[in-house]
């Protein structure tokens, strides 16, 4: 591990103080290629008459955003505190899921089903700036990406839910006609199995028409290891449980798919609708053994669990967009959301204690549903080039219903359904949302936005989990936000920010129904959960070609989970919980490098996080500050090959009510094409030392918790890539109405 610390801290610096490229020279006097390394900062000096260079001017708060077609660049620093990273034309674009490309994104970090930004926290994830839910984020096809935007300081017209936003953008400018690719992914590794992802696109456009259409479908097995310890030390109530979960997932069908139909009035008005969805139909085994010693003694637990988990998500889009000469915009759009998910496991327990071995049955069956309904509308007034209004609308209705049954049998016979582990529950949320920004500038070097975002909340819950348990609450908020640029220079540009966000529970973390993982330990939901708020703060300075950033974040009532103690001495329920506030400060500098045969992007953070809280007795300790390295280099040999080195690493960290352990990645790829660009192979090897691991430990309720969680991130793959298509021009727009309630639908 000090070895591995040591070669990715080497990297990291290698690359951050290499050479100064002093591209304003002429490099050679008969070949002009030449450029300045100011277009690495969107400026607009460019001294090159050879390579064609593509300039587009954005909103006067940003950056122009610069693509050099010889070389595409990996990242451009905004003014704002934001970053964009290129996908298409990269060899980001060789990942089989956006699920891993995002966990190549610098200052993204995604570890247990949650994306997170560095200093910032959990993030949104929007497709073409509208809100999209987790499923539709794992559905997106790489091949269709052309960049993404990390925004660390998003203004009223994004969703308050999350504390930051990752934005998708979509290749918009599609030559017409037929277009297609396919793409054949082939994934093995030693410790999860053999994964195949097969990837289908096809484009069609005619005069007004477009159509677009895709499919996913990912065959093989996978596999996560967990392994906890509990220990209660206290002579008169001790207990050791050590226990180890082992999930060996069968995918018998995990695909996705959808279409799109466009009928565009003119260039700058369409309307569209869309129709996608996605299958996760999941098997295996999950393999539970648990050692508890106490002072009665030493007893052994084996659970296996036969797993037939299905789940259905269908989603409609019915979509307008206007958009003027004159640069204002109309969107008006709505969105059906459909989530269905049966369980069917088959549990099979076996116990040695006290040399009497007993076995018993279960079966966990769950039927769940979520219908969500929204509408939306945003408009956008441009009152002269450094003025613009932005107003808008939204208003959604999500309705949860869902029953489990718990049957157990001591002979596999004969069931009998236990009301104890056994509920039914009901939900209804309806969010009402409204804001308006304002961007304008002060004088020539100094431009502003402000806004507000308000949203009305109100729901109503039952369940019979427990006894039964109604809540309904109404309540309403205000999200102020403002951002401040100061283009001081050609060399000195800078911001001050503060964003307010809230973060609602998602909707299973409500539900108190019981998730099996063995006889002592359940996953349970909290319908006590209070969103969490947050107020953010952040000064930014770029400086020629370095971005430095520092800020801190306020968290009430942030949403935290745990194993506490359950009814009997040696049971645990792993549950959402709020903690009391949250603190979090942190700085981060980056530096880009790109000549003609190196691509390199590098940044270095530093972050301290405390939480508090005094509720549910956990266990105060010293807090130490987290360390974050990024370094991604794309070297590419001109018509042979493009190689990639990316590697980073987080190091150990405690946040007062516990500590993580550190991991890293260190992952090599190599690009090759073929027939004139058509055939596309790529071969990487991911995660080479397999040192993406999430380990760390807390102190609670008097019992000592030590987890450590091993996923199947080491890996070698093989991806084939063949498009084919005879087009021109197409103008097909995705477009997505606003939703965070479908963030919330996992």
């Amino acid at each position: 591990m000090r070895f591995l610390k040591l070669v990715i801290i080497s990297i990291f610096f290698l690359a951050f103080s290499s050479i100064e490229i002093k591209a304003q020279r002429i490099k050679n006097s008969k070949d002009k290629s030449y450029y300045s390394d100011d277009v690495l900062l969107g400026k607009k000096s460019l001294k090159s008459a050879q390579d064609t260079v593509l300039i587009k001017e954005k909103e006067h708060n940003e950056l122009n955003e610069v693509v050099i077609k010889s070389q595409p660049l990996l990242l451009k620093y905004g003014a704002n505190g934001n970053i964009d990273v290129n996908v298409n034309g990269t060899v980001l674009a060789t990942s089989s899921s956006v699920n891993e490309l995002l966990g190549r994104v610098p200052n993204v970090v995604v570890a247990d089903g949650e994306i997170s930004v560095v200093g910032k926290g959990e993030a949104i994830i929007y497709l073409n700036g509208v809100l999209i839910n987790y499923e539709r984020f794992a559905a997106i096809p790489v091949s269709q990406i052309q960049k993404i935007e990390v925004i660390s300081n998003p203004s009223a017209r994004y969703d308050a839910e999350g504390k930051a936003v990752i934005n998708i953008i979509t290749k918009q400018n599609v030559e017409s006609g037929i277009m297609g690719a396919v793409n054949q992914h082939i994934t093995g590794s030693k410790f999860g199995g053999t994964l195949y992802n097969t990837l289908l696109d096809f484009n069609y456009s005619k005069g007004k028409f477009s159509f677009i259409t895709n499919y996913g479908l990912q065959l093989g097995r996978n596999r996560e290891l967990l392994y906890t310890t509990r220990t209660r030390p206290n002579p008169d109530d001790f207990m050791k449980s050590e226990l180890t979960t082992d999930w060996k997932r069968r995918f018998n069908n995990y695909s996705n798919f959808g279409f799109g139909l466009q009928y565009s009035f003119s260039p700058n008005n369409y309307i569209s609708l869309a129709y996608s969805g996605n299958v996760s139909d999941l098997g295996g085994i999950t393999e539970s053994r648990n050692s508890i010693t106490n002072n009665s003694g030493k007893s052994f637990y084996a659970t296996d669990v036969d797993r037939n988990d299905i789940l259905l998500n269908q989603f409609i889009n019915l979509n307008y967009n206007w958009t003027t000469a004159k640069g204002s915009s109309l969107f008006i759009g709505s969105q059906f959301s459909n989530y269905n998910q049966t369980i069917r496991d088959f549990i099979e327990e076996s116990s040695l204690v006290e040399e009497t071995d007993s076995e018993r049955f279960l079966k966990n069956n769950v039927d769940s549903r979520i219908n969500i309904i929204a509408v939306q509308a945003d408009y956008s007034k441009k009152i002269d080039e450094k003025t613009k209004l932005e107003i808008g609308t939204k208003f959604s209705h999500a309705t949860i219903n869902s029953g489990t049954d718990f049957l157990i049998s001591e002979d596999e016979i004969n069931f009998e359904l236990d009301d104890e582990l056994s509920s039914d529950f009901e939900y209804n949320e309806k969010i009402a949302a409204a804001y308006f920004n304002y961007i304008g500038a002060l004088n020539e070097k100094i431009n502003f936005s402000l806004g507000v975002r308000a949203e009305k909340t109100s729901y109503d819950l039952f369940t019979n989990a427990n006894g039964i348990q109604k809540f309904d609450k109404s309540y309403g908020n205000f999200f102020p936000n403002m951002l401040l640029n100061f283009n001081l220079s050609e060399d000195w540009k800078g911001h001050f920010s503060y964003v307010s966000r809230i973060t609602r529970p998602r909707y299973q973390a409500l539900n108190p129904y019981v998730i099996y993982q063995d006889p002592f330990t359940t996953i349970e939901g909290n319908p006590n959960l209070l969103p969490e708020k947050t107020h953010a703060f952040e000064i930014g300075v770029m400086y020629k070609k370095f971005d430095f950033k520092v800020g801190y974040t306020y968290k009430i009532d942030p949403i935290s989970a745990a194993a506490l103690r359950g009814d009997t001495p040696n049971s645990y329920i792993l549950r959402a919980l709020n903690l009391e506030k949250g603190h979090t400060f942190f700085t981060s500098i980056s530096r880009s490098f790109n000549i003609k045969w190196w691509n390199s992007v590098n940044t270095a953070s530093i972050t301290w996080q405390k939480s508090v809280d005094n509720y549910y007795a956990f266990e105060f300790s010293p807090v130490e500050p987290q360390i974050y390295l990024y370094t991604n280099n794309t070297f590419t040999i001109p018509k042979l090959f493009k190689l990639q080195l990316l590697a980073w690493y987080l190091s150990d960290r405690s946040y007062g009510l516990g500590s993580e352990n550190g991991r890293s990645t260190i992952t090599l790829g190599i690009e090759r094409n073929f027939f004139k660009d058509a055939l596309k192979l790529n071969f990487t090897a991911n995660d080479i030392f397999h040192k993406f691991m999430v380990s760390g430990d807390y102190n609670v309720g008097q019992t000592q918790i030590y987890y450590h969680r091993t996923y199947t991130s080491n890996y070698f793959k093989l991806i084939a890539t063949y498009s084919f298509g005879d087009s021109k021009k197409t103008t097909y727009k995705k477009s997505e109405v606003e939703q965070s309630e479908n963030n919330r639908a996992r």
